[in-house]
Parts: structure tokens; sequence; C-alpha cells
């Protein structure tokens, strides 16, 4: 299996996960109220679990993602009745970041029900992220490479990896950790990331990191929807106009459509 939740887990129904979030958001507002909003995440998130031991919370629950020789570590704040996930911040306001965490929580562990909790502002900041999508829904996308150079063999290779990672591991991931199993399969940050000379004209204005796929061309992974495509290559085709890059491997990752073009400078 490409990923394990090293705790028990299951879905909980809707009425079984109400259950566990009123009971645990009923000790958060206790604690929030007479510890206040200043501690650290994991001083709330030993007390909180520590009051929840009848729901059985475990906290900093490991979440390990496997594919090839790739391996990583994710921790889950705080995991409640065996099926619901508690992210838990100590921070101004709660953005799009810690959503899309909780998310990515949620979609390893096959899990459909969280909740994130923010303990800095003056009134507990809370709100659920849910999701209906399981592992069968992400990997049954299709693959538009109509603009991919099929006429070079390590072309053709970086597209299959891809392609064999996402069967794998599935869409709608965080894309960090897309760029990090590529990296990792093409030799490491060392072989993969590279300083390259950034110019107007004959002048040379800095220089820029990229990540290298194959000689001369750096790749770029995005999740644009398809209303934003047009813009996207516009701007990578800006991009390589101001670099000595032959061009780029673009690959556009949405749940039903994994899209590949290759961009000539």
């Amino acid at each position: 299996m490409p990923v394990t939740v090293h705790a028990p887990t299951r879905r909980l129904s809707q009425d079984d996960f109400a259950r566990v979030v009123y009971e645990a958001m009923g000790h958060i507002f206790e604690i929030h109220q007479e510890f206040g909003g200043y501690f650290d995440e994991q001083i709330y998130q030993r007390e909180i679990a520590r009051r929840c031991s009848s729901l059985n919370a475990t906290i900093e629950v490991p979440i390990e993602v496997k594919h090839g020789g790739f391996r990583k570590l994710y921790f889950a704040d705080l995991l409640v009745g065996d099926g619901a996930i508690f992210e838990l911040k100590a921070v101004d306001v709660l953005n799009d970041r810690h959503r899309s965490q909780l998310l990515q929580y949620l979609l390893l562990a096959e899990l459909t029900r969280g909740k994130l909790v923010n303990l800095r502002p003056e009134s507990v900041q809370h709100e659920f992220v849910n999701t209906t999508l399981c592992h069968e829904d992400r990997v049954a996308f299709s693959v538009d490479d109509c603009n991919w150079d099929k006429s070079s063999a390590p072309f053709e290779r970086f597209r299959d990896a891809i392609i064999f990672m996402l069967r794998d591991l599935g869409t709608n991931l965080d894309l960090g950790l897309y760029v990090e199993i590529l990296t990792h399969m093409l030799g490491g940050e060392s072989a993969v990331s590279k300083q390259i000379e950034i110019r107007t004209g004959d002048l040379l204005v800095g220089t820029h990191l990229v990540r290298i796929a194959t000689p001369g061309f750096s790749f770029h992974v995005t999740a644009a929807r398809d209303d934003a495509l047009a813009r996207v290559e516009r701007h990578l085709r800006r991009f390589l106009s101001h670099t000595p890059l032959d061009g780029t491997h673009w690959v556009n990752i949405r749940q039903r459509c994994v899209t590949f073009r290759t961009l000539y400078r």
C-alpha cells in the first residue's frame, strides 16, 4: 500500500462524527477558557487528548507515504474516535493552506470528515473540512497528452513515471508532495535543483532555482482549472523566454484529467 496510517481508523457515519465533534469541541472550548490563546499547539494537543480519552484520542498520528524508494511521514495533530481528524492551530487567522493540510490528511487516511480549530483568537475559530473522495475516485483520471512531445524517449519516460505515481497515490494531493517524489525519482535535490541565469536581452537580472527533468528542460506542476490553462501557459512561456532552458515539461493535475504539455522556448 502506498499510504499507511499508523493507528486504527474507520469512516464515521454522520451521526457518529457529530457526536465525537460535539464532545471534543466542548472540551476545546473549556480548555480555551482556562488556558487562553497563547500556548504552542502541542500544549493544546496534549490537554485535548487527555480530556477526550473516553473517545480514544491519539495525538501526532503518523501517516506514511511510500512510492518506489520515496518515503515521507506526515503527522495528523489529533485523531478522535478513530475517524475524526482534528487539525489544531494557534495562529492569527485560518487560511486555505491550513484547510488544504487537513484535506490532505483526510485523503491519505481515506477518511471523510475533519475539524480545523484555531485557539489563538479571542473566540475559538473552527470549521469543518470534508471530502467524499476515496482512493478509487482519485485514480480514475484520464490523460491528455496531445501537446506533449512524444518523439523523445526521456520525455516519454518522465510522463510515464508521473502517470504511474498518480495511479498509485491518486490526484488531489498537495502539489509539493508530487514534486518531492519526482525530485527523488530523478536523483534527488542535488541532481534536480539548479540555479539558472535570468536575462533580459544581454542584461543579467539574476538567478532562479528550477527543477530539471531532462537535459535542458525543467518541470512545472500545477493544478489549474481548465479556464486558467491558457493564462498559466502564457506565463510559463514568458518565463522561458528569459532563461537558457530549451523548454519545460508542464504537468497539470486535476481529479479527472492530467494534462501533459511540452513547451519550448
